[in-house]
């Protein structure tokens, strides 16, 4: 299916996207959507200072550890399910086409909603170091839609040259991180070295669903592995490699750079410096290990890990809305793929414009771009997101127990059964302190969770009724990812 795709000659119209992105291409992209750098300098020491302070590190083993065992019946499942709808080709597989859609909204919800968040703190940041640097002091949303502006070209272009600019950006990201906590192990932190972080009784300490709730959001985009199935060399050897290497690369990485961080300022202090320097946190840790200069670069490089971050979102958006439309869920234009860059650059377009539009609302109602934004939109993507998982996790299980194409019992029922129920145990934990997450309101709490709870019921609904009348009228749209 693949292979034709992308030997289909440029003259000749065809739905399929292309490309030859590889396993490194993949994990690039992945891994970019967590972007590290925004993770380490930016939720970290809110989780550090919030959660579970010196646990932190143990609490991103446990996040990764879940999607591990998730991801054996993902990966597994990807060899029957080469599309770009990703989660909602999953569950429309394993559990339905009307679910599959109401997966499909959520999904959508969440990526729109995550993004959304990640403009608003990107502009932040670009505003804090344009003023570090004498720069021009311009309102955030200025820095907002130049973002976005760069984005659109980019994301209506090859998937094989956004694939490329995220690696540079990458690269340059994770050798920070790696340089920043080798230098902090190297010279034995504040206190010595221990090993504290990663005792089942430090984890505990504080609030641990507090501490999960950030260590969860930091993985988001993780299913960007089986997105791209349609353009890869080869979608059954490259997702199932690209999705284990992503979550164990993510999971190490983000558990020993929150256990230097915790080492530069000592396990017994470093919560009561972080609920001090929450925003300057990781910043300081640099600046006393690698001097100033190491701490100014990592700030811009900071700006660079939020646009890598943005780019891989609008990717997975505008694949996900090319999916809907080539199952007959969405309107037929948004199918179109480019006949030189074979992208789906209709749905670019449109998801640049449903960015503008969000980000604009924010920005005309004068609200903060980090405290509420930021704040907000990362809280209803990050519960929207898990539900979604907990629904592949049910539509993986129930797509093997009738299918004879793997028999093997921990890949097609043990895993995803273990998987899915550590979704569901974070899901809750999420939702316990969901008010905390979005700024303490009651009232906002509820208003939001009932937004993914109308989304995920309307879309199921409307597309029972849509297919109904389809399969009455014997309509032969494709209805199937």
């Amino acid at each position: 299916m693949v292979e034709q795709a992308v030997s289909t000659s440029t003259s000749a119209p065809t739905h399929r996207l292309r490309g030859s992105i590889g396993v490194s291409g993949i994990v690039f992209l992945v891994i970019a959507a967590a972007a590290p750098l925004t993770a380490v300098a930016g939720s970290l020491p809110v989780m550090i200072a919030l959660g579970n302070g010196a646990g932190a590190p143990l609490t991103y083993i446990v996040a990764a550890a879940v999607l591990l065992v998730f991801s054996v019946g993902y990966a597994t499942m990807s060899g029957s399910v080469t599309e770009t709808g990703a989660f909602y080709a999953y569950v429309t597989k394993g559990l339905g086409r009307s679910p599959g859609l109401g997966a499909a909204a959520l999904a959508l919800l969440a990526y729109t909603t995550i993004q959304a968040a990640i403009y608003g703190l990107a502009a932040s940041t670009v505003d804090a170091v344009m003023e570090r640097f004498g720069g021009p002091d311009l309102p955030w949303w200025v820095w907002a839609f130049a973002l976005m502006a760069l984005v659109a070209v980019l994301g209506y272009r090859s998937i094989n040259l956004g694939a490329k600019v995220l690696g540079v950006l990458l690269i340059a990201e994770i050798a920070l991180i790696v340089v920043l906590s080798a230098s902090i192990l190297g010279q034995g932190g504040a206190e010595g070295i221990d090993v504290s972080s990663f005792s089942p009784s430090t984890f505990m300490e504080g609030s641990p669903g507090i501490a999960l709730m950030f260590a969860i959001g930091s993985f988001i985009g993780f299913e960007a592995t089986a997105i791209y199935g349609e353009e890869t060399k080869n979608p059954r050897r490259t997702v199932p490699i690209a999705t284990y290497v992503a979550v164990i690369t993510i999971g190490v990485l983000y558990a020993v750079a929150s256990w230097a961080i915790v080492l530069a300022f000592g396990s017994d202090n470093v919560q009561a410096v972080a609920l001090e320097n929450t925003a300057d946190l990781t910043f300081i840790a640099a600046t006393e290990y690698l001097g100033s200069v190491t701490s100014d670069v990592m700030m811009v490089m900071l700006v660079t890990s939020l646009f890598a971050a943005l780019l891989a979102f609008h990717n997975a958006i505008s694949r996900y809305t090319h999916a809907l439309s080539r199952s007959g869920f969405a309107p037929r234009g948004l199918m179109a793929v480019h006949t030189r860059h074979g992208s789906p650059h209709v749905g670019s377009l449109v998801q640049t414009a449903c960015a503008f539009v969000l980000v604009g609302i924010f920005a005309l109602a004068g609200a903060d771009p980090v405290l509420e934004l930021f704040t907000w939109m990362a809280g209803v993507a990050t519960v929207a997101m898990l539900v979604v998982m907990v629904l592949t996790s049910i539509a993986i299980v129930a797509f093997f127990a009738r299918s004879d194409v793997d028999n093997r019992l921990w890949h097609t029922k043990i895993a995803p059964i273990f998987g899915g129920l550590g979704l569901c145990a974070i899901t809750a934990l999420v939702i316990a302190n969901f008010t905390t997450l979005i700024g303490g309101s009651r009232v906002l709490a509820n208003v939001f969770l009932a937004v993914i709870a109308a989304t995920f019921v309307a879309a199921t609904v409307c597309g029972h009724f849509v297919i109904r009348s389809r399969d009455h009228r014997g309509d032969r749209t494709p209805t199937t990812p």
